[in-house]
Formats: C-alpha cells, sequence, structure tokens
C-alpha cells in the first residue's frame, strides 16, 4: 500500500475559537498559509480548510519567536532547509491540538471491560503467559491509555502473570512526554467512576497537589511516538484499537485507508472503537458496527 497522504496521529478539535484577521506581527499571505497546510497534509495528514488560517498563524508564532523570524516565508524556507526535519516534529506539534479525559465516552470502556478484559480473565484464569493487546493510537496526554490500564487492572487482577500490553502512540512528542509521566491536575478525576477512584492517588494526599498514576498502572503501558501515514513498526494482532476523535480532520481517502490498516491489524473477532463523531464511509467488508462507533472484525 503507497503511503497515504494523511495524518493519522492525534489532531483533535482544529474547531478552536479563531482569531479576527486583524494587523499581525509576522508577515502571512495566502501562499503562506496555502503551503503550510499543504506541508501539514502530506507529512501529518491534517486537513486544514481555508477557515483554519488564524488558528495556523496563532499556532505557529510561538514558533516564528522563537526563531528569531520576522515572516512566514522565512519559516518555510526553514522548514525546507538542511535543519527542516528537526523542526518538523515542532511544526506538527504545534498545529495539533489535543483534548482528551479520563473514561471520555465511557460507553467504550463498559463495552471494553465487558467484551475484552472480563473474557481475558475468565478464559486466562489458572494459566500463565496468555497475550492481550491493546492500542491507543492518538493517545494525546494519555489519559485515554491510562483509563484502559485501570480497566484491565481492575478486571484482571492476575495481569502480570500474562503478557498484557498497551500501545499508546502519538505524533506529538510534547504530549507524549506528559503522558508518560503519569501526573494529572486532581480536576482531572472528577468523572473517574467510584469504582476506579482507587487507581488515582493523590500526591502526598493534598486535595490540591496532583493525580501520581500507580506503576501497577503504568507498567502496562508502552508510549511511542508514531505517525500513522508512515509504516508501522509492529506486526499485532490487537484485541482493540482505540482510535477516538483522530479522523475527524481527515479527508475520505485517508480515514479509508486508515481503517482498513485498522481492520487489518485486529484479530479475528477483535475490536475498533472510534470517536462519537467519527463513522466509517460507507460499509466496510472487514467490520461490523456492534453499537455506538464500535466495529468488530469479522472472522
Amino acid at each position: 500500500m503507497p503511503p497515504f497522504s494523511g495524518r493519522a496521529a492525534v489532531a483533535r478539535d482544529l474547531s478552536a475559537a479563531e482569531l479576527p484577521d486583524v494587523a499581525r506581527e509576522f508577515d502571512f499571505s495566502d501562499t503562506d498559509f496555502r503551503g503550510l497546510a499543504q506541508l501539514a497534509y502530506e507529512r501529518a495528514g491534517i486537513a486544514l480548510a481555508d477557515s483554519k488560517r488564524n488558528l495556523v498563524y496563532t499556532r505557529l508564532s510561538r514558533r516564528l519567536r522563537a526563531l528569531g523570524f520576522s515572516a512566514f516565508r522565512q519559516y518555510r524556507d526553514y522548514l525546507d532547509g538542511a535543519d527542516g526535519e528537526q523542526e518538523m516534529e515542532r511544526f506538527i506539534n504545534s498545529i495539533s491540538t489535543n483534548h482528551t479525559k479520563f473514561f471520555r465516552e465511557g460507553h467504550h470502556f463498559d463495552h471494553f471491560r465487558t467484551h475484552v478484559a472480563a473474557p481475558f480473565a475468565q478464559t486466562s484464569r489458572g494459566s500463565t503467559g496468555c497475550r492481550l493487546r491493546v492500542w491507543s493510537a492518538g493517545c494525546s496526554t494519555g489519559e485515554e491509555p491510562h483509563t484502559i490500564a485501570v480497566v484491565l487492572r481492575r478486571e484482571i487482577p492476575d495481569a502480570d502473570r500474562h503478557d498484557v500490553r498497551i500501545l499508546a502512540s502519538d505524533i506529538d512528542t510534547d504530549v507524549l512526554a506528559k503522558a508518560a509521566h503519569g501526573e494529572y491536575a486532581a480536576s482531572a478525576i472528577e468523572d473517574v467512576p467510584v469504582t476506579y477512584r482507587s487507581f488515582f492517588p493523590l500526591k502526598n494526599g493534598d486535595e490540591n497537589a496532583k493525580v501520581a498514576i500507580g506503576e501497577d498502572v503504568q507498567s502496562l503501558i508502552r508510549f511511542r511516538r508514531l505517525n500513522l501515514i508512515e509504516p508501522w513498526p509492529f506486526r499485532g494482532p490487537f484485541d482493540a484499537i482505540f482510535c477516538r476523535n483522530v479522523m475527524i480532520y481527515f479527508d475520505h481517502a485517508t480515514k479509508s485507508s486508515l481503517v482498513d490498516r485498522f481492520a487489518q491489524m485486529l484479530k479475528p473477532s477483535g475490536w475498533l472503537y472510534l470517536g462519537h463523531s467519527e463513522t466509517l464511509i460507507g460499509p466496510h467488508p472487514g467490520l461490523r458496527l456492534v453499537g455506538r462507533t464500535i466495529y468488530r472484525r469479522e472472522q
């Protein structure tokens, strides 16, 4: 399969409030916007409509200040130059917005608990070394993979006796660093069901402190930078894949290619969880809709 020109990593909620087109600190022409939008599409799959012009200006202005540039033309030349690849990561980080929370779209985790975690616990009872793989594709700051991990820890008390792993990937290195650190504001657990609150202890017992994810939860997760439009350095198969609110800004061709690859990476009868505003573009020969944005790979 040739690489498809779309971003398959975290680019959520780019419809953030936009600024009026007023006097600007930096020169920013239509050619600049079109060139940067094309680059974002080719390198990360983010489809930036004309309405995102002010958003792109705002997000990237900080990079121009840091580099001492006075115009976006200079920044585009820099991306094309010898140091372009090093700056490309910061470019993608800047235009990728990451919005997530623990137990977001809770019906997905109810389903995951009853159809993935609990059955694994039942079939693996009395055995050792049973394999379970889950992928959080576009994991952002880590709330999603940590939620998956606490569900697994609660349902599979002997998880350490088995080969249970969660791959958490994102294209944005800044959010991955935060995710791997495993600390969040105490307010982040306000929507966490009481059943799972014990997995989110407050540091030093201070209600104003941060939540510190325990090592028993973090040990199940492997955080990796991954651009989903590039070749994937693993074979799977996965029992479940979460790719939620990642494909909102992809074009149809990119979405279709990505879903095809997800389907191939799932084990037979494996599960694909999409975001609440995402649906497959027509029926998929390998996936069957079984619930709200929940799909199952056919045998």
